[in-house]
């Protein structure tokens, strides 16, 4: 089965959801937002990770760049884009925006 991850940056932690191909969350957490940090977290989740989704920000070149580096499957969703699937959700968090960037169709 394939699995996402969203990544929802913050200055000091990201927060991280791993979802399913259905669409099912499989996992979330908080990470420390540097690149090898993020790189370790995603690597031990114990599932193939098909994408890595991040939206474009102060932060998201070093992580992308760190991300790609560790061999991870990582893209960059440019912040217009990221808003208008974004602006749908009933409760706007960071918790909330990991799951909307993580989920397949995005």
């Amino acid at each position: 089965m394939k699995h996402y991850v969203g990544l929802d940056v913050s200055v000091k932690e990201t927060v991280t959801c791993v979802v399913d191909e259905d669409g099912q969350i499989c996992r979330e957490m908080k990470v420390p937002s540097h690149p090898a940090d993020l790189a370790f977290a995603v690597s031990n989740i114990g599932v193939r990770v098909e994408r890595i989704g991040l939206e474009a920000g102060p932060l998201s070149q070093w992580l992308f760049e760190g991300l790609a580096r560790a061999g991870l499957p990582v893209i960059c969703i440019e912040t217009r884009h990221a808003k208008a699937f974004l602006k749908a959700q009933v409760n706007k968090t960071d918790r909330n925006d990991a799951r909307g960037i993580a989920y397949p169709h995005a």
